[in-house]
């Protein structure tokens, strides 16, 4: 027996390779990509098929525009710059991240490329667009069956933390490890049920809020699953809890540096771009409501009297509104959208939110007036998020405005691949919904 028979094949792995992980997040936000040695990575780029936008979660082919699912599944690829790559969460592997091309040109139904157009859009206005985000997420253990149950935090309650909220250590392990990838982490908490947890990640560029956002999601479901556990970002995966959503914390930064909302409190007159942002926001809310809320399992969330972004409605500080303009002033001022739960894509999510509030501005839309009701039961407005996906799907599709300014063919890849999601979900009890989407979520 020859000296490297003794070696075990976990050492091997450990110690004899370096490599990149490639990837992006597709339209039902999957991490889709590949390992390649680093030794390949230097070029920049790496082919992929087509037809991962042809696909839903369980691997059913569609015929959705641009899959190429009836033109032979062409290659697609991925470019990024080998001198941009982050740190990861595995060992001796560094993650790559960039926007897909189809025969030469910007894929259309890439969303990292989608939320650059908008980001462009506003800074040819002199603005940059800021975000913070907010996730909610519940976290599972296996039952004495196997079967994932809710993890036991008996001491949880609402802005709780230690050991109490989280007895094994998960937050500890998601926390120094968002610190050793360089994904700034703001704050973490228990949610309002137990054990739902809100992880915030710290403001930045858009770009990079939306990179942290999709790597952050990834890294704390892979560390906790490898621990035996499983963080879910379902939006209402228990009917009797509360339901988990993602909220967008905007700003923009002017060419001095300030912050472009940083007096419109202060002053008690809102401005013309925080006014338009909000317009535009509210006009296209229910269209939104399909990119921001993708499942069948999100409309057990978007419900009356929820604080989930149901009604098309704004206000100050005021939670029960879907636009939420911050208390704070200065460098903290900010609108919060929050009507967005965690299946969705945060590049496609953000780019048609940018896009619709930059229509509003542009367009010139009418501001609603505020919600100075409780929001929970007097609410002053007759407009909420479709009742289901699908009439959610219809808004979006019928919101040709929207459409063309996010991207029509992405519009109309996803409505497919959505509606066929529909069908196969349809057939399918609670319990057998639950378990459709859990792995992926």
């Amino acid at each position: 027996m020859n000296r490297m028979s003794k070696i075990e094949p976990q050492q091997v792995r450990a110690e004899s390779f370096e490599r990149c992980r490639i990837l992006f997040a597709d339209q039902l936000n999957l991490a889709r990509g590949k390992y390649v040695p680093m030794s390949e990575a230097h070029k920049g780029h790496a082919r992929m098929c087509v037809g991962t936008y042809a696909v839903t979660y369980d691997r059913q082919l569609v015929a959705a525009p641009g899959g190429g699912l009836l033109t032979g599944l062409p290659d697609m690829e991925l470019t990024f710059d080998p001198a941009a790559l982050r740190p990861s969460w595995e060992t001796n592997t560094q993650i790559a991240l960039g926007n897909l091309r189809f025969q030469g040109e910007p894929f259309a139904l890439c969303g990292r490329s989608a939320l650059a157009r908008a980001i462009e859009a506003w800074r040819a206005r002199g603005l940059d667009p800021m975000i913070g985000i907010e996730l909610e997420a519940y976290i599972f253990q296996r039952g004495p069956d196997g079967e994932w149950v809710p993890y036991e935090t008996p001491g949880a309650f609402v802005y709780g933390t230690g050991p109490f909220a989280d007895p094994a250590g998960l937050i500890e392990d998601i926390w120094a490890t968002a610190a050793a990838c360089g994904i700034p982490i703001e704050s973490i908490n228990a949610e309002y049920d137990a054990p739902q947890f809100e992880l915030t990640l710290r403001f930045a560029d858009a770009m990079k809020a939306a990179d942290d956002a999709f790597l952050f999601r990834q890294m704390a479901r892979e560390v906790l699953y490898k621990r035996g556990y499983l963080l879910s970002f379902l939006p209402k995966p228990f009917a009797e809890k509360a339901g988990s959503g993602l909220h967008f914390n905007l700003s923009f930064t002017k060419a001095d540096g300030a912050n472009a909302f940083a007096d419109d409190v202060a002053s008690d007159t809102l401005s013309d771009t925080m006014k338009g942002c909000i317009a535009g926001m509210l006009q296209h809310h229910e269209a939104l409501s399909a990119i921001m809320a993708p499942t069948v399992n999100s409309y057990a969330r978007l419900q009356p009297a929820s604080l989930s972004g149901y009604w098309a409605n704004w206000g100050i500080d005021h939670r029960s509104v879907t636009v939420r303009v911050s208390a704070e002033t200065g460098s903290a001022a900010r609108i919060e959208h929050r009507l967005a739960d965690c299946a969705a894509s945060p590049y496609f999510a953000m780019a048609a939110l940018l896009q619709a509030a930059l229509l509003g501005l542009e367009n010139e839309y009418p501001l609603p007036p505020q919600e100075l009701n409780d929001g929970l039961e007097t609410i002053n407005t007759d407009r909420h998020t479709p009742y289901d996906l699908t009439a959610a799907l219809d808004a979006l599709e019928a919101d040709t405005v929207l459409g063309a300014a996010v991207g029509q063919e992405l519009i109309d890849n996803f409505i497919a691949i959505k509606r066929e999601e529909i069908r196969i979900v349809s057939e399918k009890s609670e319990d057998e919904q639950l378990a459709y989407y859990l792995h992926y979520i």
